[in-house]
C-alpha cells in the first residue's frame, strides 16, 4: 500500500491509499473467509461454498464491500499513526473511492478526508491590557451560606392551617391555555413544585403564593420572547391551578449545637471553616475568571479554521454538564426539554458560540506551551503528586502505585497550563478590580 496526504479546506487532509492487484485479491479471500458462513448453494453445505462458485452465483463483486472494509481496517489507522507528528485526526472521517480506481481490474484507490486539529495564528499575546478579577468573601456571604445550609437540612412538614408562602413546596393540578387553546407540555396533575425555585416561566410560581388547600386559581403570566418553544414566545398564557397540598420547611435553631451538628465544636467554628471554604471558592473563582479574561483577551488576536467536528464535540460536551447540573437538581433532561418545547438537537445549538470559544481558547493554550517551550519538571510532578497523597493520607510512594498513567499525564499538563498563565500575567498588563 502507498499513500500520500493532501491539506484540504478547514481544516481536513485528504489521505490517498492505493492498493495494487495481489493487495486486493488478498483483501477479497480475507473477505470470503470472514463472510462465506452467511452464504448457501444447493450441493453444498452452508459456509462450505467455494469461494469462485459463490462469485458466479452472486456476482463478482460479492466480497468487494467486505474486502474494503478490510484493507481500512489494516492500513487507515496505521496511516494516522504514522502521520501523527504532521496532523492529529479529531473526529471521523468520510471514504470514497479515487479517481482511477478499477474493482474488477484490481486497482484500488481510496480517499480519506479527515477533520484534523489545526494550527492557530497567534498575532499578539503579551503586552495586552487584560482585567484580572479578584474576588473577596465578606460577613454577608458567610450569613447566606449557613441560610442555605439550614434551608436544606430542614424538615419537612405538612401546612394546613396557612396559605402557600414563598420556598414551601406545593402539589398541584395545573392546566394553560394560550388563546383559550390547550397546548403540549402545559398540563400536569399532582406536580410537586417549590415556590421560588424558579422551575417555571416568570409569574407562575409567584401567582401560586398565597393559595389555600383546595383552591383553585386562574395564574396569568407571558412566555419571555427567549422561550425555546417557537409558537409560545411571548404568548400570554392562563394555568387554571388547584392546590392539594403544601409542605413547609422548620429551619434548626442557629445556635452551637448546630455547629456541632455540622461537624464543628461551635457555632463560631463552623462560622470559620464556612469562611475557609468560601474564600478557597473565592480565589478559585478568580483564577478561573481572570485566566478566561486572559484567553479571551489574546483570542481576538488569533484565527483559526476549526473543524465542525471539534465544534459538535464540544457542544455534545457541555450538553452532558448541562445534564448532570439537572440531574442534581432531581430534574431529567428529556423532562426539561419536553417543558420548554425542545428537542436534544435543537437544544445543543444554543452551545454553538460556547463551543467554538472553548475550542479556540484550548488551541490556544496548546499553541503557547509549545512556543514558549513550557515544560513540567520531575520534582513539580513528584511535588503535585505528594500534595495528592496527603489529601488521601497515603505516603507518595504508596500512592504512586495506584495512580493510572493518565494521571500523571494529566498533572503534567495542568503543570504546564499553571506556568503558561503566570507567563501570560506576567507579560500582560493586568488591571485589577475588586469583586464581591
Amino acid at each position: 500500500m502507498k499513500y500520500q496526504t493532501t491539506p484540504a479546506e478547514k481544516s481536513t487532509v485528504k489521505i490517498t491509499m492505493t492498493f495494487g492487484p495481489d493487495e486486493w485479491t488478498a483483501a477479497n479471500d480475507k473477505a470470503y473467509l470472514r463472510t462465506r458462513h452467511k452464504y448457501a448453494v444447493n450441493g453444498f453445505r452452508k459456509g462450505k461454498v467455494p469461494k469462485h462458485i459463490l462469485e458466479n452465483f452472486y456476482g463478482k463483486g460479492l466480497f468487494y464491500e467486505d474486502a474494503l472494509n478490510l484493507l481500512l481496517e489494516e492500513h487507515f489507522d496505521e496511516t494516522v499513526e504514522a502521520e501523527k507528528q504532521n496532523f492529529t485526526v479529531v473526529g471521523q472521517g468520510s471514504f470514497e473511492m479515487g479517481e482511477g480506481s478499477d474493482l474488477a481490474a484490481g486497482n484500488i484507490i481510496i480517499v480519506a478526508t479527515v477533520p484534523v486539529r489545526p494550527d492557530v495564528a497567534i498575532e499578539k499575546y503579551t503586552g495586552i491590557k487584560i482585567r484580572r478579577y479578584d474576588y473577596t468573601v465578606t460577613d454577608a456571604d458567610v450569613d447566606r451560606e449557613i441560610e442555605s445550609v439550614r434551608e436544606r437540612i430542614a424538615e419537612s412538614v405538612e401546612v394546613t392551617d396557612r396559605a402557600a408562602a414563598l420556598h414551601d413546596t406545593v402539589t398541584i393540578d395545573f392546566e394553560g391555555r394560550v388563546g383559550g387553546e390547550l397546548f403540549e407540555g402545559g398540563s400536569a396533575k399532582g406536580y410537586e413544585l417549590e415556590l421560588g425555585s424558579g422551575q417555571f416561566i416568570p409569574g407562575f410560581e409567584e401567582g401560586v403564593v398565597g393559595m389555600q388547600i383546595g383552591e383553585t386559581r386562574d395564574v396569568n403570566v407571558t412566555f419571555p420572547e427567549s422561550y425555546q418553544a417557537e409558537e409560545l414566545k411571548g404568548k400570554p398564557a392562563v394555568f387554571a391551578v388547584t392546590l392539594h397540598k403544601i409542605t413547609g420547611k422548620v429551619l434548626p435553631e442557629l445556635n452551637d449545637e448546630f455547629g456541632k451538628k455540622m461537624g464543628s465544636d461551635s457555632l463560631e467554628a463552623y462560622r470559620a471553616k464556612v469562611r475557609e471554604r468560601l474564600q478557597k471558592n473565592a480565589e478559585n473563582r478568580s483564577r478561573n475568571e481572570t485566566e478566561n479574561s486572559v484567553l479571551a483577551a489574546i483570542a481576538e488576536h488569533a484565527t483559526a479554521e476549526i473543524p465542525d467536528a471539534m465544534i459538535e464535540t464540544e457542544e455534545e460536551t457541555l450538553m452532558q454538564r448541562m445534564e448532570y447540573n439537572l440531574m442534581y437538581q432531581g430534574i431529567k433532561l428529556d423532562d426539561y426539554l419536553g417543558y420548554i418545547g425542545s428537542s436534544r438537537g435543537e437544544y445543543k445549538k444554543n452551545f454553538e458560540e460556547e463551543a467554538k470559544k472553548n475550542v479556540l481558547h484550548q488551541l490556544i493554550v496548546e499553541k503557547l506551551v509549545k512556543l514558549e517551550n513550557i515544560e513540567a519538571t520531575e520534582e513539580e510532578v513528584e511535588k503535585r503528586i505528594a500534595e495528592q497523597a496527603a489529601e488521601v493520607g497515603k505516603e507518595p510512594e504508596v500512592y504512586k502505585k495506584t495512580m493510572d498513567p493518565r494521571q500523571k499525564t494529566y498533572l503534567e499538563s495542568d503543570i504546564k497550563v499553571t506556568k503558561l498563565f503566570e507567563f501570560l500575567m506576567a507579560n500582560n498588563q493586568m488591571t485589577t478590580e475588586e469583586q464581591a
